[in-house]
Order: structure tokens, then C-alpha cells, then sequence
């Protein structure tokens, strides 16, 4: 066989064998501790697992003395999981004393945790301001039962609960909680002195109902921020309340107008209505009298007679008229 072939050959062998058994992370893996044989390379060649992902974390991982298997750093990473930040967060529990397991570290950070920060949280508290402000909002408005509106700010510390945090509710929902809680508690108090004067009422309240039931949270203490005494809220209602029932009044009224106005011109019309019968029957009086004529029933000199007594009794009534009006003006002298 021709030399310079089987150098080529030896050489593609070689750069191969480099490749399936990475020398120097594996070397590094056996002065740190970690016994590994050479086919557990090949094995994560076989699934496509980059060594360089496995190995570093593993190392750091047994340096830290805590026994993690080369299979289980595997798994995760074929989940899809940040095998970093797992093993950073299982050696800063480790070493807070904090009881979680590796298999618990990562479902945290397979339901989309970050394990290294809950951990963190976890022994040293986190302080959330409520409402947040990302949320766009500055206070809870609530308004007391004499009327008066409070603007309130809170802060909320809290410590993660690592058994709770897969599945469990987030900040949000804590905040969400005590703004609820906070405007129940001034809605309950009688005037917004005694919340002035006592804002501690409203946090002891809070901590009592348990508000961080079914989050990832251990609320440990809820303390009021800042208070501010806002609008007269009552004193605006009744003031709607007058404007509106006013403008009721106004509408009644004006129902009532417009009743009596169509009653006005109902009237008019019967009135018109009773002229034209009375000017109708006027009309059949000469009917009636020249039949009256006609068949005998009514004499001329009854007729005249009839037109003597007409002519006397408005004789009398005008004499009676003017009689009445003398002794109205009789009547109006003597009294001035």
C-alpha cells in the first residue's frame, strides 16, 4: 500500500476518533473526578448531544459535591432545558440549605422558571411594589363608607416557595389579591379617618385571609407605602343624584304642561263643537215656527205675544244688570 495513502488514512482515523471522543474535555472530566468512559461520547454522539453541554456542567456539578448522573443532564438537555442555569440553581440551594432536589430543579425549569433567580428569591425576599407599575396604574382608589376616596400604595415581600412554583400562580395574582383586598378594607371602614389613622388595620386584615394560597409565593409581610385622601366621592353622587332627580322633575312637569295643554285644545273644540249644534238648532227655530204657521199650532197674535214677553224679560235683565253694576260701584266707594 502506497505510504502517503495510509498516512491519509491513520490521519482521517485520528481527526475521526478526535471528533466521536472530544481528549480534552474527557481528560478534564478525570482530573475533576468524573469517571467517564469513552463510550458514553459515542453514546451522546449517537443522540445528536453536543459534549460540550454535557460536560462543563457536570464538572462543576461534582465539584460542588453533589452526584449527578452524565444521563440525567442528558434528558434534560434533550428536553430542551437550560442545563446551566439547573445546575446553578441546584448548587446555590445546595449550599443555602434549601431542599430541592435535581429532578425538582428541573421542572421548574422545563415549566418555563428560572431556577437560579427562584432560588435566590428564596433566601433573600423580593419586594413588590402594588400596583406595578408596568401595569400602567399608581393607586388603588377606594372609597370609605362616610364618602371620602383613599389612594393607597403597597409593597409586598414575598419569598418563593420552590414547592409551589411549578404551576403556581405569579405575581400578578398576589397584587391583584391585595388591591382587592385593600379596596374591601376601606370600603369597610366607617370614615377615612380611622384608615388614616390606622393604615395597619387594612395589612393585618390582608395577612389574614391567606392571599397567597395557590401562587408560588409565601407573602411575609404587606406594609402600606403611601396614603393619599382623594375625592369627595359621596358629596359628587348626591350631587348627581339632585341634578338627576331635578331633571326628572323637570320632565314631569313638562308631561303635565303638555297634558293640560291638549286638555286646553280639547276643551276648544268641544267648546267649537257645542256653538255649531247651538247656531244648528237656531237654525230649525224658523223651521219649526213656520210649521207651527203652516198647520195652525201657532196664531199671529201669538207670535206677537211671544215677541212682547222676549222683549220684557231682556228689558228686565238689562235693568237688572245695571242695577248690579251701581251697587258694585256703590259698594267700591264706600270702601275707599
Amino acid at each position: 500500500m502506497d505510504p502517503l495513502v495510509l498516512v491519509s488514512i491513520v490521519g482521517i482515523v485520528l481527526l475521526f476518533f478526535v471528533w466521536l471522543i472530544p481528549v480534552r474535555l474527557w481528560v478534564a472530566a478525570l482530573a475533576s473526578g468524573v469517571l467517564i468512559g469513552p463510550l458514553a461520547f459515542v453514546a451522546m454522539r449517537i443522540r445528536s448531544v453536543s459534549p460540550r453541554a454535557i460536560m462543563p456542567p457536570l464538572i462543576t456539578c461534582r465539584k460542588a459535591g453533589l452526584d449527578v448522573s452524565v444521563s440525567d443532564i442528558q434528558r434534560h438537555h434533550l428536553a430542551g432545558g437550560n442545563v446551566n442555569n439547573v445546575i446553578r440553581g441546584y448548587i446555590s440551594a445546595n449550599r443555602a440549605k434549601i431542599p430541592l432536589t435535581f429532578s425538582q430543579a428541573r421542572e421548574i425549569d422545563l415549566a418555563g422558571r428560572n431556577v437560579s433567580e427562584a432560588v435566590a428569591n428564596t433566601v433573600a425576599p423580593k419586594v413588590i411594589d402594588a400596583p406595578a407599575p408596568q401595569q400602567g396604574k399608581v393607586w388603588f382608589d377606594a372609597v370609605a363608607k362616610d364618602g371620602i376616596q383613599l389612594k393607597v400604595k403597597a409593597r409586598i415581600t414575598v419569598r418563593v416557595n420552590l414547592e409551589r412554583l411549578v404551576g403556581g400562580a405569579t405575581e400578578e395574582t398576589v397584587i391583584a389579591r391585595v388591591g382587592e383586598g385593600i379596596v374591601s378594607g376601606i370600603g369597610s371602614a366607617a370614615t377615612y379617618k380611622e384608615v388614616l389613622k390606622q393604615p395597619d388595620i387594612i395589612t393585618r386584615r390582608l395577612l389574614e385571609r391567606g392571599l397567597d394560597s395557590g401562587t408560588a409565593f409565601d407573602i411575609l409581610s404587606i406594609d402600606i407605602a403611601d396614603i393619599d385622601v382623594g375625592k369627595n366621592v359621596g358629596a359628587n353622587l348626591q350631587v348627581s343624584q339632585a341634578q338627576a332627580d331635578k331633571e326628572i322633575a323637570q320632565a314631569r312637569a313638562e308631561e303635565k304642561r303638555s297634558m293640560e295643554v291638549a286638555r286646553e285644545q280639547e276643551m276648544r273644540a268641544l267648546e267649537e263643537e257645542m256653538r255649531a249644534k247651538v247656531q244648528e238648532a237656531r237654525a230649525e227655530v224658523p223651521k219649526a215656527m213656520a210649521e207651527a204657521f203652516h198647520s195652525g199650532a201657532l196664531t199671529l197674535m201669538d207670535y206677537y205675544n211671544l215677541k212682547n214677553i222676549m222683549a220684557d224679560t231682556q228689558m228686565r235683565d238689562a235693568i237688572a244688570t245695571s242695577q248690579g253694576a251701581d251697587a258694585d260701584d256703590e259698594a267700591n266707594g264706600l270702601r275707599v
